[in-house]
């Protein structure tokens, strides 16, 4: 016979409590109850509870002390708040304090019977202790460095919750496979991921693609469209690029997290959607905030539970091994041996700053393994500027310009376009001899796009077109290189 699963219902208000008890009822749940802080600490010492739902506001005390105890005292009990209608604040500091989950009153049975769902889940998937899965999420995330050890303590820490979790990390981090972890960990794994590339929608389509769109709401809307978040409902939705968002979007994606309804474009109704919203981005969202160019109110709302992706630079002891997986996954697509690196193959990696962390060194050792005539791969294999190469063209100016100086103009190739040349001498006059990579590459695309926007009689839009790039992108570029 299987074991009945019950519930602890913490409220002062009588009418509140018979609610619940009802509906949880109805699911099969046996329910006791308490009506103070007291009351509820008695109940658990004698009984082990699948789930507990308590008030913010008690006679004897805050319903977030209940939150923190048990979740220090009670782990394998998840607590869900219930909190007034529009109190974010309360329903944020609940979820910091370790909720898995909040409702607001006067409470949706609809979303309060998706929050027990999702808390039984979480329950059953706990107590199978699938070690297969843990040992996915260990392919999945390799490394043994502090940083990673610590992460994936993270990760398995925040997938028992339903927080929003903000992902934060340099380019080519992974923090699109974080954000896939968190979800095959917790109780959506059930459900859809939907991942999205806020950067990569064009604003005046925004609305439609994240809500949906009744038909003929718009000239082209021949039919109904469930948008990103119906799409993603009962599951995850993957925010990338966040920062990317305009500020009239971010008002519209700030109201579907908190009344966790959206209402598409031409409809006459909202529409109840259950997703967890997990986020990340590359820029520095606090900056974007104190500069009015993200909202605070949305960055306090997604930035629950902030989890930074560390970049490789900062876990060499896990390069060797990591390399090594990534060149068996290539081979073993390409039904080749496996090669190994070369002695000076790794200390070459080693002394490589990767800008581009984990994709650059995916790209490095795919470009390698297709370039590399013997069974190992060397160091001239990788093909990475060394240091004394990388300096070479930097020279110090001379006094004079002589055939042989002009010879030393580098162009920049656009597909496309004429090439521009740019001679070393006209960049930055510093020392970049003694530059890392990284910035006299950025010495470079400063003098090019300074020199294209001379051409162009500082005309953006032609700019960008004579440089074979974006608009958006010279943007960009224009605000991380600093031009004015």
């Amino acid at each position: 016979m299987a074991e009945t699963r019950s519930a602890l219902v913490v409220d002062d208000e009588r009418d509140i409590r018979e609610l619940l008890v009802m509906t949880l009822g109805r699911m099969g749940l046996r329910c006791d109850t308490a009506s103070t802080i007291g009351e509820a600490r008695s109940q658990l010492s004698r009984n082990r509870y699948d789930l507990c739902l308590t008030d913010m506001r008690l006679p004897d005390g805050s319903g977030m002390d209940l939150v923190a105890e048990i979740s220090q005292k009670h782990p394998d009990t998840p607590v869900a708040m219930i909190t007034a209608f529009g109190n974010v604040e309360a329903a944020v500091e609940a979820l910091k304090a370790g909720a898995f989950d909040f409702v607001a009153k006067p409470v949706d049975l609809a979303v309060l019977r998706d929050l027990v769902r999702h808390a039984l889940d979480l329950n059953e998937s706990r107590k199978a202790g699938n070690p297969a899965q843990t040992d996915a999420v260990a392919a999945r995330l390799y490394g043994q460095s502090p940083a990673m050890t610590q992460l994936r303590q993270t990760i398995g820490k925040v997938a028992r919750s339903q927080a929003p979790v903000y992902i934060v990390g340099e380019s080519g981090t992974g923090k699109e496979l974080v954000a896939r972890t968190i979800h095959a960990e917790g109780a959506r794994s059930t459900g859809p991921f939907v991942p999205v590339n806020c950067g990569a929608i064009p604003a005046e389509l925004m609305e439609s693609e994240f809500f949906g769109h009744k038909k003929g709401s718009f000239t082209g809307a021949h039919a109904d469209k469930p948008g990103l978040f119906q799409t993603a409902d009962g599951g995850t939705l993957f925010l990338d690029e966040i920062a990317e968002l305009p500020l009239a979007m971010q008002v519209k994606l700030l109201r579907a997290i908190q009344e966790k309804s959206i209402r598409p474009v031409g409809a006459n109704s909202e529409v109840p959607v259950d997703v967890r919203i997990l986020s990340a981005t590359h820029k520095d969202l606090g900056a974007l905030v104190a500069d009015g160019r993200f909202r605070q109110d949305l960055y306090y709302r997604i930035n629950v539970i902030e989890l930074r992706v560390p970049p490789l630079r900062e876990r060499q002891d896990d390069l060797p091994g990591l390399a090594a997986k990534v060149l068996q996954r290539l081979a073993t697509a390409q039904g080749r041996p496996v090669p190994q690196l070369s002695a000076d193959a790794l200390e070459t990696l080693r002394s490589y700053g990767f800008p581009g962390n984990v994709r650059e060194l995916e790209n490095i050792l795919e470009r390698a393994l297709a370039l590399a005539e013997g069974d190992s791969l060397t160091a001239d294999d990788l093909r990475l500027p060394r240091p004394a190469q990388a300096s070479a063209p930097a020279a110090a100016p001379t006094a004079t310009t002589t055939p042989a100086a002009a010879s030393q103009t580098a162009p920049l190739a656009v597909p496309g376009q004429p090439m521009v040349a740019i001679d070393p001498r006209t960049l930055n006059p510093r020392d970049t001899a003694s530059s890392p990579l990284p910035s006299y590459i950025e010495e470079i695309e400063r003098a090019a796009i300074q020199q294209a926007l001379q051409e162009n009689r500082y005309n953006k839009t032609r700019t960008a077109a004579a440089l074979g790039i974006t608009f958006r992108a010279l943007r960009y570029k224009l605000k991380k290189l600093g031009i004015d």
